[in-house]
């Protein structure tokens, strides 16, 4: 028989307190953070995480103090101060149950199935939000190729986190790269003889995300955080087998992997169906939606018929041609036109606006307006001379503008027409 490592029949003081005070933490942040980790979880957490939008804006006004009341909740950020809060009442929570379970509970003598369960919850949680990082991936939705508006934008004037989704959205072959590890880090968790392994690229793949969302100002910062410490627990019991084997060369003895079995067989079989059809779910709804959302607003999306970037040749207004000097802060300088419905004039002096943009190929006309006054609207009639050559005529309001402009070929940017090398004769290409 191999000799394994066998779990402790009795434990520490303090790993009992720390057993007990992680899992109250993880478990209420899974709570606050369902994170898709079961079907239709977000819909049951929206309706549970109401009366915490009331009670948090409360300690903070009443308890903590604050100046400035709390009125943003988790959103397209995860960062917000609503977020903050909730850790640090997750935290306290956590620690005050913690010392009356200490005191309740003295004659413990180990937590070895609570240590167990409470390890199969932490590795499905992140290996289900690790399936969902890496699709989005693989299928490039997460990061989409840079639109005409980013090729423009100077690196100066691009925010960390854009900077960082142009680095990332650039490269095809990096998405695939970074997706496949983040996808098998998921897979692995999924089945205990291959759990140190994905924690171990959990550890690797979430530490790596967290950098990013840390050195670029990215919003998910809480999120990130919290996973590495998840990949760092499930990897607190092999902590003696992973140092004798990277770092003094020792044999590493087997891990004790035995699930802990109910003693009705059926249950243990159904437990095995759920998480088969959980996986498999998994996996369907992930590649399914997010090939779908790819063909929307990704990648593959259809682009519009003017998608691209126009220099404006001659700029008209009531028939007197507007001279292109920088000082002009009305004539447009490039027309941007980016994703279905948007697009962005640029003008003379560098300033830019965003229009919504609607176009009807049949009827040849184009709408544009923005959002602060949608009844200030361009109305032209197009017409297209060759593939590159835009004449715009309409109005605003009493105003006739006439618009002569030529597309500009984006293949012409190096960012697009460098490629990959094998061979480079020179050791810098910037």
């Amino acid at each position: 028989m191999t000799e394994t490592t066998a779990a402790p029949f009795y434990w520490s003081a303090l790993q009992k307190i720390a057993l007990r005070f992680f899992l109250l933490l993880f478990i209420l942040y899974i709570f606050f953070n369902p994170n898709g980790v079961l079907p239709y979880t977000d819909v049951i957490s929206d309706y549970l995480i109401q009366p915490f939008h009331i009670i948090i804006p409360w300690l903070s006004k009443n308890l903590l103090n604050m100046a400035q009341p709390v009125t943003t909740f988790t959103n397209g950020s995860g960062d917000t101060t609503y977020d903050y809060l909730v850790i640090l009442l997750i935290v306290t929570v956590s620690a005050i149950v913690t010392i009356i379970w200490s005191v309740l509970d003295r004659k413990a003598r180990n937590y070895n199935k609570l240590f167990y369960w409470l390890c199969v919850i932490l590795r499905y949680y992140v290996g289900i939000t690790m399936l969902s990082y890496g699709f989005v991936k693989i299928i490039k939705l997460q990061f989409p190729s840079p639109s005409p508006a980013r090729l423009l934008q100077s690196f100066g004037n691009a925010s960390p986190m854009g900077l960082a989704w142009t680095y990332m959205g650039y490269s095809t072959g990096f998405n695939y790269f970074t997706g496949i590890a983040e996808v098998s880090c998921g897979l692995f968790l999924f089945f205990r003889k291959t759990t140190t392994l994905g924690a171990v690229l959990g550890l690797v793949v979430a530490g790596n995300i967290m950098a990013i969302n840390y050195c670029f100002d990215v919003p998910v910062k809480l999120l990130s955080t919290t996973l590495v410490l998840m990949a760092l627990f499930l990897l607190a019991k092999d902590a003696h087998r992973l140092v004798n084997f990277f770092f003094l060369n020792k044999t590493a003895l087997p891990s004790e992997i035995e699930p802990h079995r109910f003693r009705r067989k059926w249950k243990n079989i159904s437990l095995s169906v759920i998480k088969y059809i959980l996986l498999i779910y998994l996996l369907i709804s992930n590649i399914g939606g997010d090939i779908k959302a790819a063909t929307q607003y990704g990648d593959a999306a259809v682009k519009p018929h003017f998608y691209g970037i126009y220099d404006i040749q001659s700029y008209v207004v009531n028939k007197d041609t507007i001279t292109p000097l920088t000082t002009n802060t009305e004539r447009w300088r490039k027309l941007v036109v980016g994703s279905s419905g948007y697009a962005t004039v640029k003008k003379m002096n560098d300033s830019t606006q965003n229009y919504t943009f609607r176009e009807d190929t049949k009827a040849h006309t184009i709408v544009m307006f923005t959002d602060a006054d949608t009844s200030a609207k361009y109305h032209f009639i197009y017409s297209e001379h060759g593939k590159d050559s835009l004449m715009l005529k309409g109005k605003l309001g009493l105003d006739s503008i006439k618009i002569s402009m030529k597309k500009f070929d984006m293949k012409n940017f190096k960012l697009i027409n460098r490629g990959f090398h094998w061979v480079n004769e020179f050791p810098y290409n910037k």
